[in-house]
Parts: structure tokens; C-alpha cells; sequence
């Protein structure tokens, strides 16, 4: 009877599955610790602290957007039991007047749509391409090219702004001019240099914020594709970008708050008049020269949280699986 002779355990092997098991011992209930902590009781608590104070302030902006001037001139927005008033002349106002003082907000509000969507859907296009050839086209130079591109978010917006300026009214308006009478269906108002500005403005990060997910993707997905023939574009269309839906769409209601919420790029690109002015420029002269009807900013700002929560609310699901992708294994 024939036996198979035991390799002996060396003393390395023995000491590296004592560490291993030693590793797994401290890593679980490290883990499980942190765990408790998260979801126990006080942080639970201040959780719901926090949320309540960031809240008050927005709290007591929609009530004041419902009480008459005189009572917000005279008393405060938490005295609404002992000072009750109630009204919707303040929407009336900013939703329907068409007095010189306090213009309605609908043509803004399409110029804020007009700039926020494309603002939003072209560097998001621009940028998933690039975040896609960064990661897994590699090419002479693409290491450094990509750091210089991440390096752009140093460089402070205000500094771009004056030459932009200067090249898009020396080549751009003149081309966009032309353009508009050759295709009728490209706008003769201002959008053009409004788009291109938020589109370079928002590259840097977009490509960085995708690059890092997209990178991501187990290699032996796109090497598959490779091998039954899929071109670069097929692998970007078909497998890239449904498994990297997620963080696009988080990137996407970042962009897209940061557009909206714009004054300083569209007031400079749109020249401020009031066929491209954005509802922002529009908010900001609400309160008058010297702030005394700010009644009306309050049922202004309300209107224009129409369209972000909608998005927000819209895409929350993939926002919080965007914000989750990565941070787990298996």
C-alpha cells in the first residue's frame, strides 16, 4: 500500500498564512466597527441635526416667499404664528407682471433652459470620449497630456475670461452669423459663445471625474469585445458607456446645477441682454437699487428650483449608485 509522502510546511509558508490570518482577523472587525459606527443610534441623530439645520435657511426662504412686503419688512419669517399673512402676490408678481420693475421671468427661464441643457449634454458627450480614449487607448504622450488637462482645474475661470471674450467676438460672432444664414436652425442669439465657454470650463473636471470610473471597467470586458472584432467606437457605445451610466449621470447633475446656477459666464458671453440673459441675471436685479423688494427674490429663487429638483429627483437613483461605484469590491 502506497502512500503520498506530505510535503512538509516550511516555517515561510506557516508564517505567511499566520499573517494572512491575522490580516483577515484585524480587517473584519475593523470593518464591522466602522459599520457599527455609521449606522448606530448618535450618528443617526446627527445626521437628522445637520439635515434640520442646513434646511432652516431654505425653510424660512419659501415662507417669506407666501407673506405680503409689510410683513417681511416689519417682523421675521419664524414669527408666522403671532404675524399670520398670507398671499401669492409675490409669485404673481414674478410669474405673470409685466410692469418694467418686475418683468415675467418666462423668457428667462427658456434662456436659462437653452443655456443649461446643451451647456450640459456637450461637454458631457466631449468628455466621456476623452475619459474613454485616456483609459483604455493608450497613445504616445497620454500620460502627460492627461495631467495637463487635469491641471486645468487650477487655473482660476476669471483669468480665462478677457481672452475668450476677445476670440469669440473677433472669429466667433462673425462665423455664427454666417452660419445662422446658411442653417437657419442654429440661433442668431448669443447661446453659441455661452455653450463653448461652459463646455471648456467643464472638461477638466468631467474627464477626470470619468476617467477614474471608466478606468475602472474590468479589463477583460474590452480585451472580449476586442477579440470578436468590436472597433473602438462599438466598445465605447455598446459596453462603455451603459456599464459607466451611473457616473455620467451623477456628472451630469453636477454640470448641469453648475450651469444653471451660472451668473458671471453668461452675463459676460451673452452680452446681458434680455433674449440670452439667464434667470440668474434676472434674480439679481429682482431686489431693486437699494434691496427693498427682496419679497419678490424669495418667490423668484423658489421658481427657479423648479428645474434643478426635478433633475435631481429624477436621476437620484443613478446619482447614488455613481456616487457608490467603486467603492466596493466583488
Amino acid at each position: 500500500m502506497s502512500t503520498t509522502p506530505i510535503a512538509p510546511t516550511t516555517p515561510d509558508a506557516e508564517t505567511g498564512r499566520k499573517l494572512a490570518r491575522g490580516a483577515d482577523a484585524e480587517v473584519g472587525p475593523k470593518s464591522r466597527r466602522v459599520k457599527r459606527r455609521l449606522t448606530s443610534r448618535t450618528a443617526t441623530i446627527v445626521s437628522l441635526i445637520i439635515a434640520v439645520l442646513w434646511t432652516i435657511p431654505t425653510f424660512g426662504l419659501f415662507v417669506s416667499s407666501f407673506r405680503p412686503a409689510e410683513l417681511i419688512q416689519s417682523t421675521g419669517w419664524w414669527t408666522i404664528f403671532q404675524n399670520p399673512g398670507f398671499t401669492f402676490d409675490n409669485y404673481s408678481e414674478v410669474l405673470f407682471s409685466s410692469s418694467q420693475s418686475s418683468p415675467q421671468l418666462g423668457s428667462y427661464f427658456v434662456n436659462s433652459l437653452a443655456i443649461a441643457i446643451p451647456g450640459t449634454i456637450f461637454p458631457l458627450i466631449l468628455g466621456a470620449m476623452a475619459a474613454y480614449a485616456f483609459a483604455w487607448m493608450k497613445f504616445k504622450g497620454s500620460n502627460w497630456l492627461f495631467i495637463l488637462i487635469f491641471a486645468l482645474q487650477i487655473v482660476p475661470l476669471q483669468m480665462a475670461l478677457l481672452p475668450l471674450l476677445q476670440m469669440f467676438t473677433t472669429f466667433l460672432r462673425p462665423l455664427q452669423n454666417n452660419l445662422h444664414d446658411v442653417l437657419p436652425m442654429i440661433p442668431e442669439q448669443n447661446y453659441l459663445p455661452v455653450w463653448i465657454a461652459h463646455t471648456m470650463f467643464g472638461l477638466p473636471l468631467i474627464i477626470f471625474l470619468l476617467h477614474n470610473f471608466i478606468s475602472e471597467i474590468p479589463g477583460e470586458v474590452i480585451e472580449a469585445a476586442r477579440v470578436d472584432g468590436a472597433s473602438p467606437g462599438q466598445i465605447f457605445f455598446r459596453i462603455v458607456l451603459p456599464l459607466a451610466l451611473p457616473a455620467i449621470a451623477s456628472v451630469a447633475i453636477f454640470q448641469f446645477l453648475w450651469v444653471w446656477n451660472d451668473l458671471l459666464v453668461a452675463l459676460i458671453f451673452s452680452g446681458g441682454t434680455q433674449d440670452v440673459a439667464p434667470l440668474t441675471q434676472r434674480l439679481a436685479e429682482l431686489t431693486g437699487t437699494r434691496g427693498q423688494d427682496w419679497q419678490r427674490l424669495t418667490a423668484a429663487a423658489f421658481v427657479s428650483l423648479i428645474i434643478p429638483l426635478s433633475v435631481f429627483f429624477s436621476l437620484q437613483r443613478y446619482f447614488v449608485r455613481g456616487l457608490l461605484a467603486g467603492s466596493t469590491k466583488g
